[in-house]
């Protein structure tokens, strides 16, 4: 049956039931080809034979549809398959299929006829029911006509049109009122989101829905209702627009300028903005203020409350002081900040209209909004300045407000800095120079700075007079930039910034290009900075064994025993007296001293500078000096003037207690130069205060020019300078001498950053300060160490031995006389005595030189002394003197590297000077004032004498008294 079926599918054909269901007026039946036929014919057979075929077909095949031939047939295998069988039965089923199929064709061939005759019944009726479908459409058209042309029915149709028309219409009013009664919730829900212009915008338009209305009864009242609410909106964009005096938001502010828009009231908004931020300021200082000063009086008393700001600022206490003036600060940064903000959102509002706006249609753009961005852009303008101005008096009453004379440094510093920092905020915020905030601070400075300053000069003459001169060990790259008082230096290398801004990134140099609007623009504070920096790194600056050892003298240069970098003719010098961990006692041998050329004394072979505590604790007040002076320009004269004052009185203090000795003038050698004399006299008459020595009162001016004076210290009892045994005290003499010099070779170096701060005006006073008092600091080791040079040579005793000389011999001597050995033999104890000081405390070339320098002037002058207290000579005694001073000299230049040797042709020429004639005296007289009256007119009496007469020799004796007359 299912082949029957797929072979009528397969020509088209349906069963009769489908035919039946499915046969419709026009459908064409698919009749059997011809060719199909005639295959159907060739395979004819016998009919009983076919009919027989189609009886063997299982019942099943018959069944129905669903029936799977496939799985039947499968399933019908036997366990164990045959090829022949499967075969056989394949052609059995195959001549089944064939005679089903044949059965099939002849019969649709036997009913064609039949078929084809009814087809062409149902296509005749087909035509017919067309063509009533035509007719009873045109019917009914012709109805639809006659019914709308019926004139009641129009009429009707019409006047309920009508009736519903004006229906729609009070439906939209009732609705539109009912929606406008129920405005005032929206309203208030619009206003609690913060949508300020779409609350304006409904309002606007319910007044203007009303107004169309007003004939209504219940719409009567609701005008002067949504004009309270307009109003009430206003007073809340009041309150919106101060929010952003604090803390800027554009969303929100963008929205308060929209609404102000809509309302008509740009001007309006900008007064009462600048009015806002006025009052912020006023807000935020007091309570800021007034949460410290109740957190200090540790009470809930409400007194503070009703006090004036002013005098709610005397109360804070000197430990919150600080903390109170950054949070000031910091507040008072936030409120600049949002006006700052608010100008660059009206600026950016201005560009992006003019860019979308085109040029055709800029020009017709109204009247009205050209004055008004005209009016907020003038009013912006000048509120920069109101506002700073308010910023400055608050801080200033402040600043004002608290005596800072008995801050810590620090404190101070911290102090400066903010305020300092808080002038660049103004600079950069309307280009003002702060002239009140100036004042003010720089009145509390030079108040602090006085009493500061004062305590400092007390402090240092107190470190003076208690003051051993002893070496402070030091490292030998010692420098004042590894001091924390200098650190700043290395940060403010723009005048314009402060210590505590600097901190930015190196690696970012455009940072620096940014103000301090655009850098805490988004975040951050620029009052937070300082707090960072004041914690630095540790100082590394004394030697290691500087404070432990026990002999401090020796230990600084016991650690330094390398001698990579000393020549090796010194390493052999020294091998004999770097033995061991402590230096020998014993004398330097004279193979050592001969060898030893241009030899400081330095035994350790180390430069490191020669300083003591004092000069390090006048270093590091320059520094914080200097420091202070950088936050604060207006008091910079102040501060250098105080930064002189330290280096005088230090100056003073080395030679009151070192140099100072009435012999200077009579040695003739000119120790004191009129420079250093002049520098001496100003120190004392201007910084000294004489008075407390006991000398005449009332001199010197009234108490309150002494209060700016300082005693003159005294040199303290442990320093011994009478001890030949230390020669007279050198060592202290040398390292107080040469820290001096250090001090003024470190003021030497911050002279250009000095000269910076210094304003133009006060300029001349720093040059004359570093030219007439700093310079003179190495003038310094002529008068200290003529003292050491002075008594270190037993010159009387040289001079006892010439007198016992007889000159008036008669035969050239080739032996010269005891008292030359004798001399040599002081020079080269002498030189050894130095080596012994130099093992605690280095010599420099430039002290050894000036050391032998005086002694050898002194031992010249000596000599003269001797030869001008001759009575009688003869020419051959002239000789033996020039013998005696050749030998000398060619001892002496074996124990000094010193040339040329001072002072050697001062005793040639006296000597010299025997031989000349009476008109060559009187001429020499005349060139040569250096020599005493005494030394000659011993030339004239004991040279001349014996050849010319009495009357030439009193015209030479008044012409001596001539030039000494002038003296007297």
């Amino acid at each position: 049956m299912q082949k029957i079926k797929s072979l009528m599918t397969r020509q088209g054909l349906k069963s009769p039931q489908e035919s039946m269901t499915d046969l419709s007026p026009v459908e064409n039946l698919r009749i059997p080809s011809k060719e199909e036929l005639r295959e159907l014919r060739e395979h004819s057979s016998d009919p009983l034979a076919e009919q027989e075929i189609i009886n063997s077909i299982e019942e099943i095949y018959f069944s129905n549809d669903s029936f799977d031939m496939v799985q039947h047939e499968l399933e019908k295998l036997p366990p164990e398959l045959n090829l022949q069988e499967l075969e056989d039965y394949r052609d059995k089923l195959k001549r089944q299929q064939a005679a089903v199929s044949k059965k099939v064709a002849d019969l649709i061939l036997e009913k064609q006829p039949s078929y084809v005759k009814e087809l062409e019944r149902v296509t005749a009726l087909q035509s017919n029911l067309q063509l009533a479908a035509v007719i009873c459409t045109n019917a009914r058209r012709q109805l639809s006509v006659a019914k709308e042309g019926f004139t009641e029915a129009s009429l009707g149709l019409l006047a309920n049109q009508r009736r519903r028309h004006l229906l729609t219409g009070l439906l939209k009013s009732l609705r539109t009122i009912k929606t406008l009664q129920r405005t005032d919730v929206r309203l208030c829900e619009m206003l609690e989101e913060e949508d300020y212009p779409g609350a304006i915008q409904l309002c606007l338009e319910c007044q203007k829905a009303a107004s169309t209305f007003k004939h209504y009864s219940c719409i009567s009242e609701l005008n002067s209702k949504l004009q309270d609410t307009l109003e009430q909106i206003e007073e809340q964009l009041d309150v919106a627009l101060s929010k952003t005096c604090k803390h800027f938001d554009v969303l929100h502010y963008t929205k308060v300028q929209l609404a102000y828009t809509l309302l008509g009231k740009t001007q309006t908004a900008m007064d009462q903005l600048h009015m806002h931020f006025t009052q912020a300021i006023h807000n935020t200082v007091f309570q800021v203020v007034l949460g410290y000063v109740e957190l200090c009086a540790g009470n809930a008393d409400t007194k503070f409350q009703k006090m004036q700001y002013k005098d709610l600022c005397t109360h804070i206490t000197l430990d919150s002081y600080i903390p109170c003036l950054t949070d000031l600060c910091k507040a008072l940064w936030e409120v600049m900040l949002s006006y700052y903000r608010t100008m660059q959102w009206h600026e950016e509002q201005d560009k992006q209209e003019k860019t979308s706006t085109p040029d055709d249609t800029a020009a017709a753009e109204s009247d009205e909004l050209v004055v008004d961005r005209s009016y907020v852009k003038k009013k912006l303008e000048h509120g920069l300045t109101r506002i700073w101005q308010d910023v400055q008096l608050k801080v200033k009453a402040y600043i004002l407000g608290t005596d800072m004379s008995n801050f810590k440094y620090d404190d101070f510093i911290v102090v400066l800095d903010v305020i300092s920092r808080l002038m660049q905020v103004g600079e950069e915020f309307c280009g003002s120079r702060s002239e009140v905030l100036q004042e003010s601070i720089k009145r509390q400075s030079v108040n602090y700075f006085k009493n500061y300053h004062r305590a400092r000069l007390e402090e240092l003459r107190m470190f003076l007079e208690n003051e051993t001169w002893e070496l402070c060990p030091v490292k030998s790259n010692f420098n004042i930039a590894q001091l924390h008082e200098f650190k700043f230096m290395g940060q403010c290398r723009s005048p314009s910034m402060s210590p505590s801004r600097q901190v930015a990134s190196p690696y970012a140099p455009d940072q620096k290009e940014l103000s301090l609007f655009q850098q805490y623009l988004q975040e951050g504070n620029p009052f937070e900075v300082h707090i960072e920096h004041k914690e630095e790194e540790t100082e590394d600056v004394l030697a290691s064994n500087g404070y432990e050892s026990d002999e401090l003298e020796k230990s600084v240069y016991q650690d330094y025993d390398s001698d990579s970098d000393v020549p090796e003719e010194l390493k052999q010098d020294f091998v004999d007296e770097q033995t061991g961990d402590a230096p020998l006692k014993s004398s330097v041998s004279r193979e050592t001293i001969r060898s030893k050329k241009k030899s400081d004394y330095n035994l350790n072979k180390i430069n490191a500078p020669i300083l003591t505590n004092t000069t390090l604790n006048v270093i590091r007040l320059v520094g914080k000096y200097m420091q202070m002076m950088s936050i604060l320009k207006p008091i910079a004269f102040d501060v250098i003037h105080c930064v002189s004052q330290l280096f005088d009185y230090y100056l003073f203090a080395v030679y009151t207690f070192f140099g100072r000795n009435d012999m200077y003038e009579s040695s003739g050698l000119g120790l004191i130069s009129s420079r250093l004399r002049t520098t001496l006299n100003r120190i004392q008459e201007g910084l000294i205060d004489m008075e407390t020595l006991g000398e005449n009162s009332g001199v010197h001016g009234p108490v309150e020019d002494r209060k700016e004076k300082v005693p003159s210290p005294h040199l303290s009892q442990l320093v011994v300078l009478t001890n030949s045994g230390n020669l007279y005290g050198l060592a202290q003499r040398v390292v107080a001498t040469e820290s001096l010099v250090f001090l003024a070779e470190q003021f030497e170096s911050l002279q250009s950053h000095l000269d910076t701060m210094m304003p133009a005006a006060k300029k001349p006073f720093l040059q004359q300060f570093y030219s007439q008092t700093v310079s003179t600091a190495s003038e310094l080791r002529k008068p200290i160490y003529w003292i050491v040079a002075a008594k270190a040579i037993d010159y009387e005793q040289m001079l006892l031995m010439m007198a016992g000389v007889k000159w008036d011999i008669r035969e050239i001597m080739s032996q010269h006389n005891v008292y030359v050995d004798v001399l040599l033999k002081e020079f080269e104890q002498f030189n050894e005595r130095l080596s012994d000081v130099s093992r605690y405390v280095r010599i420099p070339l430039p002290v050894s030189n000036v050391l032998w320098e005086h002694c050898i002037r002194l031992a010249n002058r000596t000599l003269v002394e001797g030869y001008a207290n001759v009575k009688k000579c003869s020419n051959e005694g002239r000789a033996l003197m020039q013998l005696d001073f050749q030998q000398f000299l060619m001892k002496l230049e074996k124990l000094t590297d010193l040339r040329p040797i001072p002072d050697k042709e001062f005793v040639e020429t006296y000597i010299k000077a025997y031989y000349l004639t009476e008109n060559d005296m009187e001429q020499f007289i005349k060139n040569h004032r250096e020599y005493s009256m005494k030394q000659l007119a011993n030339l004239v009496n004991v040279c001349l004498g014996s050849h010319i007469n009495k009357r030439a020799r009193q015209k030479l004796l008044a012409a001596i008294d001539d030039i000494d007359r002038p003296k007297r």
